[in-house]
């Protein structure tokens, strides 16, 4: 098993590059979990963070002013999309995403997509749009890929891509570029990724090619055999998850960003995300519920009517709307956001007070109440890192 963290940072400890800086502010005294603070050209971002996805430039059915009342400080846009349209000479005559979609805070940008790419017309795009964090381009097989070979052959040509990219990224100093581990479930293969990637000591570091349909089990030993390697003192953001149950064992195995598009798409099918799973507000069990989507959270939505901002939304409201009326899923899509930005907000709070398992421990109660049907990966997972959720 991998090993445990121990101790609590006894004083803040920081790393700057040219446009970035990582404070570390908190760590668990059982786990591997941090708390810190990310200063980027737009402003600081508090970690641990959930990244929402704005593909096209946009949060489907938010209003950039919705999308910054969730608290929301760090967001997600589409290289390929954007790189398709509106185009890179939009982009260059706006003055880059920021502009164009009307965000004031900080963006991070994937490498591409299913599109032909090289690593210098990735990083010509993403120097277009001026996003705050861009990727490396990569080589991503799923990590279920059978071909051992074709792995590697992904993973060394992963490595020469991303020198490739940063003799091509023309504004270090304003644009932070983020490398990315490659390796499949390959453990060792991960830590001869893990040590040729910090070798080029980007500003931040990636775990990518997960979430491609492995077990949970493998996919936690990945990241565990990852944040092992990586540097303390730079943010480790592990790519496209963003169910809860995944956002809080990552951060206990030191994890800091995550990123998905789940919680918008699921809102868009009519599925609320809550403390006590998801609820799917086209039930008819919901078409006479007056309370809100879930006691007791802050969004727009849920805060009490005569709190500052409230909607006063009701389960009834959304469930009547939610088959044919696009309003629905704009609501849900709040909600979502903000249920899932809350969730790293409280861990990062259980963080600093070093009251991290016991968060850990109630997180898993609200979803199992039962305490019998604990996922055996989670179970794992965290038992390799000083939490026992059988032991209540």
């Amino acid at each position: 098993m991998w090993a445990t963290a121990r101790r609590m940072a006894s004083t803040t400890r920081s790393a700057s590059s040219a446009a970035l800086t990582f404070e570390l502010v908190g760590k668990c005294s059982t786990t591997r979990a941090r708390a810190s603070i990310l200063t980027l050209p737009h402003g600081q971002v508090n970690l641990p963070i959930f990244m929402p996805v704005a593909t096209q430039a946009s949060l489907k059915g938010l209003t950039p002013e919705q999308l910054e009342a969730t608290g929301c400080r760090l967001c997600l846009n589409n290289t390929y999309h954007l790189g398709l349209k509106p185009g890179q000479e939009v982009l260059d005559a706006v003055g880059g995403a920021h502009k164009f979609q009307g965000w004031n805070h900080n963006l991070l940008t994937d490498s591409g997509g299913p599109m032909l790419l090289t690593p210098e017309h990735s990083m010509s795009l993403q120097n277009s749009i001026g996003s705050d964090i861009m990727m490396q381009l990569d080589d991503v097989l799923v990590t279920t890929h059978p071909d051992k070979a074709r792995m590697r052959e992904a993973m060394e040509r992963s490595v020469r891509w991303l020198d490739r990219c940063i003799a091509a990224h023309k504004y270090p100093e304003r644009q932070n570029l983020f490398c990315i581990i490659q390796g499949g479930l390959d453990l060792e293969m991960r830590r001869e990724c893990c040590r040729e990637m910090v070798a080029r000591d980007t500003p931040g570091i990636a775990i990518g090619g997960l979430s491609g349909g492995e077990a949970k089990d493998d996919f936690c030993k990945v990241v565990a055999t990852c944040t092992e390697q990586l540097p303390e003192l730079k943010p480790r953001y592990v790519m496209g998850i963003g169910y809860p149950e995944d956002l809080v064992v990552s951060v206990a195995l030191g994890a800091d960003m995550f990123d998905c598009v789940w919680p918008t798409r699921t809102a868009r099918f009519g599925n609320a995300i809550t403390k006590h799973g998801v609820l799917n507000m086209k039930r008819e069990m919901y078409a006479a519920d007056f309370g809100p989507i879930e006691e007791g959270c802050g969004c727009q939505c849920c805060r009490p009517v005569g709190q500052e901002g409230s909607l006063g939304i009701t389960r009834a409201f959304i469930h009547h709307n939610a088959a044919k009326e696009t309003v629905a899923a704009h609501l849900l899509t709040l909600h979502n956001v903000w249920y899932q930005l809350d969730l790293m907000r409280q861990a990062r709070e259980a963080i600093i007070a070093d009251q991290f398992p016991a968060f850990v421990k109630k997180f898993f109660v609200g979803l199992y109440p039962d305490g019998q049907s604990y996922p055996s990966w989670a179970v794992n997972a965290l038992r390799g890192v000083g939490i026992e959720l059988l032991g209540r």
